[in-house]
């Protein structure tokens, strides 16, 4: 913890299945960037590049959420002018080998995330962690995504494999995690992630 009472700990992975509260607590590790990816258009899956650029307070450049205001279209219908919570996607590639077990192969960016993560268990994070990326790109947790049924269009059965229950039968949605840009950088494959957590009392993910 850092003299304004910040909690700088690295955060590690652990079973995304266990309560929140537990999970953030889990011993310090650092997680690392396995892909980055970048779609102009409002389709699924997302293609997967070398680099990608953080612009600050809007999100993956050239991508089709990018923006101050939200650009998911459902969304949009609702009220186009809602601030944009849902900058930057990001899913931890954990998911794509428990999914495997399940039957489905999954390949990083199909699930139409920016970035794939790996060593850190974002589910567990909560609202405000900072992520940082590479040298100087910054991205704030808002919350997580929520399955729709453009993934049982993708492949049928697979919103069912990213669902699951604590043992108090809370619903654990495994789809990734939203953030919103507050450092502007380049972001590669490889380059380390570290995790600042916010203020306590911390508070856990939820849809946005």
């Amino acid at each position: 913890m850092d003299a304004a009472g910040t909690d700088t700990t690295k955060a590690g992975s652990s079973d995304t299945g266990t309560p929140a509260a537990t999970r953030t607590r889990a011993k310090a590790a650092t997680g690392s960037v396995v892909a980055v990816h970048v779609n102009a258009r409002h389709v699924f899956s997302k293609e997967t590049v070398s680099a990608i650029t953080l612009l600050d307070g809007l999100g993956v450049e050239g991508d089709a959420h990018c923006g101050v205001t939200v650009k998911h279209r459902s969304r949009v219908a609702r009220d186009p002018f809602q601030p944009n919570l849902r900058q930057v996607h990001l899913i931890h590639a954990e998911l794509f080998d428990e999914l495997v077990e399940k039957g489905f192969e999954i390949l990083p960016g199909d699930l139409g995330e920016n970035i794939t993560t790996q060593g850190i268990d974002l589910l567990a994070l909560p609202v405000g962690t900072q992520l940082r990326l590479g040298k100087h790109g910054v991205v704030t947790l808002t919350g997580l995504r929520n399955p729709c049924v453009q993934i049982d269009r993708f492949k049928k059965g697979l919103m069912k494999a990213v669902l699951d229950q604590t043992p108090d039968g809370k619903l654990v949605r495994k789809a990734g995690v939203m953030g919103v840009v507050t450092a502007a950088g380049e972001v590669s494959e490889g380059d380390r992630i570290t995790v600042k957590l916010p203020r306590l009392p911390h508070r856990p993910l939820d849809v946005v």
